[in-house]
Formats: structure tokens, C-alpha cells, sequence
């Protein structure tokens, strides 16, 4: 009862205004998210191509065939380790930026920013020439002496990793960084005050006030190289399938909409669930620094 009172205060105190400024915001999302959500759901209750007999058999089909079961781990076991390799990277990247003069700052916020103003297909290709069998990091490899001939990096999993986790980079340090730079120096300079080595107050001050940026890095990331689908395919090619690859064959080349319907509700669905699971284990383990003092 005091909740539904409380409920019924908050929506009392929006002003006709308000309404009126929210309303096409609404009116959008429920055209451009809620209706095509609900046309795929529509879609995936069919048995047939044509859509002509209702049923769950592609439910069936899809549930019960191990080889998808398989794809949507291996989909997910790709977000988290590229969420992984993203996040050890970045955290000393965003170290060494809050330590940075202001000059520098600017400089390295502009290298940070600069491959969001580069098509991802541009970035996807480069990857191809960097990790081919000439190319740049096979050529490194060779010549330090770690492999007598060039390794295969196309076409697995460890180049597809390597190649997301600079793709997405801007996804994790930006709010990283947001939230770092207004963390109070003076809360470490007091923690090496009272004994603490560097690394203790890394772990003990900086890093668990930091895990809100952290972990809204890591649900960009992991939402955003699950569905990749260009760096997936182009870097992954036909070797490796995940989702998105099934999603785009089954609608536009076998021309099954109502497994692909499947695929792609699966497909938000598990992505869904890992990011609530990610957001709950960040909560656990860090909370939101909301009293933190800003810089300055």
C-alpha cells in the first residue's frame, strides 16, 4: 500500500508538461522497439517459410539441436572473454590517463575517441591486413623468434578476440574514465598516508570505486561483441558461428524467418540475461560510489 501511495505521488507530481515532453520519446520506442520485438515473437510461432501454419516446431527445431546450443555458448563465451582481455587493457589505460598532465589528457581522450569516427567495416579490414600471414603481427612474431614460421590468426578465436578488443576499447575506457576522473586524489593520497603500498590502495580504494565505470564498460562491451557481425564474420569467417551468423543465414539465404525469428529472440534473451547477471555481480562487489567528491 505505501509503495502503490508513493508510486502514485511521483506520477502526480509530473506536470502536463512533462507528459507531453516524454510522449514522443514513447511513442517512438514502443514504433521502433516494442512493435518489430513483438513481430519477431509474432513470426517465430510458425512452422512454415511461408508463414502459413502456426506451431512451434522451430522452437523445437532450434531447442533441441545441440549445434545451436553450442553456438549461442560459443556467442557468449565470446563476449566475456573480449569483455576480459577489454578490461585488463583498459584499467591501466585509464590509469595512466588520470595521471596524465592535462595536455596529454586531451591528446590521449582524442586517440581513445578516434576509431568511433572510423567505420567499423574500415577497422574490421585493417584487423585482416594486421593479422594475416604477411602481415604486421606475423612479421613481429617471426622476428622476435617466437614462431620459425607465421601462426594462423585469421579465421580463430584469439584473432577475433585480439581484433574486438581494440574495436571496442572506446566502450570501456569511456565510462571508465567518467567515473575516474572524479574520484577525490585526496582518498589516495590518504590511504599511502596511513601505510598503504600503491598496489593495496589500487586494490582497496581505487579500483572498488571505480567498478561502477568498470562495469558499465563491461556491459557495452559484452552487448556490443556478441552481436558484431561484421567483425564475426569477416575476421571469424565460415570457422567460427555464432549467432548473428545464424541469424543472417537462416533469413537471407535459406530464408527461414521463423528460425531466424528464433535465433535473434535467443539471441536477446541470453545477451539479456548476461548483462542483469554482469550489473548484479558489479553491485556485489563494488556498489556505486554515489558520495564520492568530484575532482576539483
Amino acid at each position: 500500500m505505501t509503495d502503490a501511495v508513493a508510486a502514485n505521488g511521483w506520477l502526480g507530481r509530473l506536470r502536463p508538461a512533462e507528459w507531453q515532453l516524454a510522449l514522443p520519446l514513447t511513442l517512438a520506442f514502443a514504433a521502433f522497439f516494442l512493435a518489430p520485438l513483438g513481430l519477431l515473437a509474432a513470426v517465430s510461432v510458425f512452422d512454415d517459410d511461408a508463414l502459413t501454419r502456426a506451431g512451434f516446431a522451430q522452437w523445437a527445431k532450434f531447442l533441441g539441436d545441440p549445434f545451436y546450443w553450442s553456438v549461442v555458448g560459443d556467442t557468449l563465451g565470446l563476449g566475456l572473454m573480449t569483455v576480459a582481455a577489454t578490461a585488463l587493457v583498459g584499467f591501466p589505460l585509464a590509469l595512466v590517463f588520470i595521471e596524465a598532465s592535462p595536455r596529454w589528457q586531451r591528446i590521449l581522450l582524442f586517440v581513445i575517441v578516434l576509431p568511433l569516427l572510423t567505420s567499423v567495416v574500415v577497422r574490421t579490414f585493417a584487423w585482416i591486413v594486421i593479422l594475416g600471414q604477411e602481415g604486421v603481427l606475423n612479421r613481429a612474431i617471426v622476428a622476435l623468434g617466437l614462431s620459425p614460421a607465421p601462426v594462423r590468426l585469421l579465421q580463430t578465436e584469439a584473432g577475433l578476440v585480439l581484433a574486438l578488443t581494440q574495436i571496442e576499447m572506446p566502450l570501456m575506457l569511456l565510462p571508465l574514465l567518467g567515473v575516474m576522473m572524479r574520484l577525490d586524489p585526496a582518498l589516495r593520497d590518504a590511504s599511502e598516508a596511513l601505510g598503504a603500498s600503491r598496489w593495496r590502495t589500487l586494490f582497496r580504494v581505487t579500483l572498488p570505486l571505480s567498478a561502477p565505470g568498470l562495469v558499465s564498460g563491461c556491459l557495452l562491451v559484452f552487448a556490443s561483441s556478441t552481436t558484431a557481425f561484421i567483425s564475426q564474420s569477416v575476421i571469424g569467417g565460415n570457422r567460427l558461428v555464432y549467432l548473428p551468423l545464424v541469424i543472417w543465414q537462416q533469413s537471407l539465404v535459406v530464408y527461414n524467418w521463423p528460425l531466424a525469428a528464433v535465433a535473434a529472440l535467443t539471441l536477446l534473451v541470453s545477451v539479456s540475461a548476461c548483462v542483469v547477471a554482469i550489473s548484479a555481480f558489479g553491485r556485489r562487489i563494488g556498489g556505486a560510489p554515489v558520495g564520492v567528491p568530484a575532482h576539483g
